[in-house]
């Protein structure tokens, strides 16, 4: 070289060898396989009216009744998620106002919601007819009044709807108000030294922020509705879970349907999970130097990788202080 050094050999990396995790991994897989073939084989060698096990998984699976109780599933699960974030962001504002009654009040809802059973909540909705026969609303001493009976007003669709949003909106409100206090409380100094109001600074400032942290346990909480409206039986709402039941009930295929509910129950939480994964990396951006991958660019790479030749050993070489002159 220029100044007389000869640079060194490089150095190659060996990687190291861990046989204990491929001995973890069989023994893993091997344990997995057995319990797999005895759970398939033992449901195959059921045999009901509608035929074998395995056969009368599939003669369910699609059917008119499963399929209509899956749309009630996913409307109860959007209707009680939409009430659940709404009031959940209104008592969470509450929960930070500097007025005491207000933030008590927020403080003693949550307190409530979440201290009883969703399951008995349900039934309170459903059974309210019992010390609450009419719901009446008007201008009091005076004629204009209007009520109608609490069973025609609360179906047990609407029952079931208020119960599991009522009692989402308590855990949404811890969700949101550790979002809004995540947010650097300087950000809000500045923005109202700039004159804008509280509800703005909300809106514009401390909300955005807080969606990277509030969107994943929302995104937990909404699966977990998925499967929490299977409570609804409480209240008489032919749901899935209700649906597979009463077909078990008629056909004595008692595990084979509850296949069938768990095989759509697995398929809408995967494609939540799906949904929940884009909107947190869409939330994400600007926190990140780069967005992580989605899973189809994952599935590309790892396509790609696999036909790609193995690379050579890292090659770390040793720098010496007079090659940068």
């Amino acid at each position: 070289m220029a100044d007389g050094v000869t640079r060194p050999a490089a150095i190659k990396a060996i990687p190291v060898r861990h046989p204990g995790r491929w001995v973890a991994a069989v023994v893993v897989l091997a344990i997995a396989a057995s319990v797999l073939y005895t759970i398939a084989t033992a449901i195959q060698d059921n045999v009901t009216a509608a035929g074998p096990g395995w056969a009368t998984v599939r003669h369910y699976l699609f059917n008119r009744l499963i399929l209509q109780g899956i749309v009630v599933t996913l409307e109860l699960t959007v209707l009680a998620m939409v009430i659940g974030i709404i009031l959940g962001v209104i008592l969470a504002v509450m929960r930070l106002s500097p007025n005491p009654v207000v933030s008590s009040v927020s403080w003693l809802y949550v307190w409530f919601f979440r201290g009883t059973p969703v399951l008995v909540q349900i039934f309170f909705w459903f059974n309210l007819n019992l010390v609450l026969p009419h719901i009446g609303i008007g201008i009091p001493f005076t004629s204009f009044w209007w009520q109608v009976g609490t069973n025609t007003l609360i179906t047990p669709f609407m029952a079931a709807t208020l119960g599991l949003g009522l009692n989402e909106a308590a855990y949404m409100a811890e969700i949101v108000r550790a979002g809004m206090i995540s947010v650097e409380h300087g950000q809000t100094e500045a923005a109202q030294a700039l004159g804008m109001d509280r509800l703005l600074v909300m809106r514009r400032i401390v909300l955005p922020q807080a969606m990277r942290v509030i969107i994943p346990p929302t995104g937990n909480e909404t699966i977990s509705m998925l499967k929490t409206s299977s409570l609804a039986f409480a209240a008489s709402v032919t749901e899935l879970f209700t649906r597979q039941q009463q077909i078990a009930t008629a056909t004595y295929a008692v595990l084979e349907l509850l296949i069938v509910a768990s095989l759509w129950y697995l398929l809408m939480t995967s494609i939540l999970t799906v949904g929940q994964y884009y909107l947190e990396r869409h939330f994400g951006r600007g926190t990140q130097r780069g967005l992580p991958l989605t899973p189809f660019q994952r599935f590309r790479r790892m396509l790609v990788t696999f036909h790609a030749p193995p690379p050579s050993p890292t090659e770390v070489p040793i720098v010496l202080p007079s090659e940068h002159r």
